[in-house]
């Protein structure tokens, strides 16, 4: 991407897990100018998910690295925004020091930003917002139905009681011996496999509660897997798939039934699983309510979100002096 000079930009970072990320976006055009991810996948594969302190250590090298192709641009930087909450501390960190430092080096204020926002505006990367709008997020750490009216009146209607979706996955290929991340394993094995062959409870399918649970469906599977061949794989993949689908297909539907949907989003890293977009599209028919998603490539953890999310804070003013920048790893909405 070239550079543009003149144009007031903001500088946005993401370090919340195993992904160091930077991207500059354009503030009156919303336009993405630069955007770069280093995933830390390969690294962390060995142990069957992420190692915190190892993840510290590769951001330490990755997002300088990353930020030295960024210095064409500083001249027209008005803001630093930095995923801030919700993640592991010691990630966090990594990006909100580099954010504190460049606030310094360029006398430009900060934006902490919630990684759960970015994530719903990974919708909007170089689009304007389309509010209001029910959103389901599904990542390896989160699931939520969240009603948002605008960038500061998020609610959050139900949320997991235990494991997430897509931690789920990860689980669920780590009993099979499959790698890190286990979403897109899953994904693909369940494609040669058939569900009808494996039987699953859908969790919570008798409560009338609306939330999310996934421990019993794990270990059902666990059970399975220990009982059965690798030949079964495929099929208990497709089952497990299914079953974790059904399960947040209908506890949407029960929702729907005194909150119909005006639009709807599924958004998050588990949001890139196709089976999920699909069911949901077919459920949404009876709704005449648009399917909203970000494309597959701004799915998982990037700075393009964060940076799209920026936009928001920055119109809104929600700056903050380098020393009141602060991290909290257990925030939600």
């Amino acid at each position: 991407m070239g550079k543009r000079v003149g144009d007031a930009m903001i500088l946005s970072i993401e370090s919340s897990c195993d992904d160091s990320s930077i991207a500059i976006t354009e503030i009156a055009t919303k336009k993405l100018i630069y955007h770069k991810k280093i995933s830390q996948e390969l690294e962390h594969s060995q142990y069957g998910g992420v190692v915190p302190e190892l993840a510290s250590r590769l951001h330490a090298i990755a997002l300088p690295a990353i930020l030295s192709e960024c210095k064409p641009w500083f001249n027209e930087l008005k803001a630093i925004a930095v995923t801030s909450e919700p993640g592991l501390g010691v990630t966090l960190i990594e990006g909100v020091v580099m954010a504190k430092a460049l606030s310094i080096a360029l006398n430009i204020p900060i934006l902490p930003i919630n990684h759960l926002k970015g994530h719903i505006y990974s919708l909007f990367i170089e689009k304007e917002s389309q509010l209001p709008l029910t959103v389901l997020l599904v990542s390896g750490g989160h699931t939520q139905l969240i009603e948002v009216k605008s960038y500061s009146q998020m609610e959050t209607v139900a949320t997991t009681m235990d494991d997430s979706y897509g931690e789920s996955f990860d689980k669920v290929a780590k009993m099979m011996k499959l790698g890190y991340p286990g979403g897109p394993v899953i994904e693909q094995l369940a494609h040669s496999g058939d569900a009808s062959k494996q039987s699953f409870t859908v969790p919570l399918w008798q409560s009338p509660l609306i939330a999310f649970s996934y421990s019993g469906l794990k270990n059902q599977v666990r059970l399975a897997v220990e009982s059965a061949s690798s030949e079964t794989y495929p099929d208990i993949a497709a089952a497990f798939q299914k079953t974790a689908t059904d399960h947040l297909v209908q506890k949407l539907k029960k929702y729907f039934k005194t909150n119909p949907p005006i639009r709807f989003a599924i958004v998050g890293g588990a949001s890139a699983n196709l089976y999920l977009r699909s069911q949901v599209q077919q459920m949404l028919t009876a709704y005449k309510a648009p399917l909203l998603l970000a494309p597959l490539e701004y799915c998982s953890d990037n700075a393009a979100m964060i940076g799209r999310c920026a936009l928001e804070a920055y119109a809104l003013e929600f700056f903050v002096n380098h020393t009141d920048v602060a991290i909290n790893p257990r925030c939600k909405l």
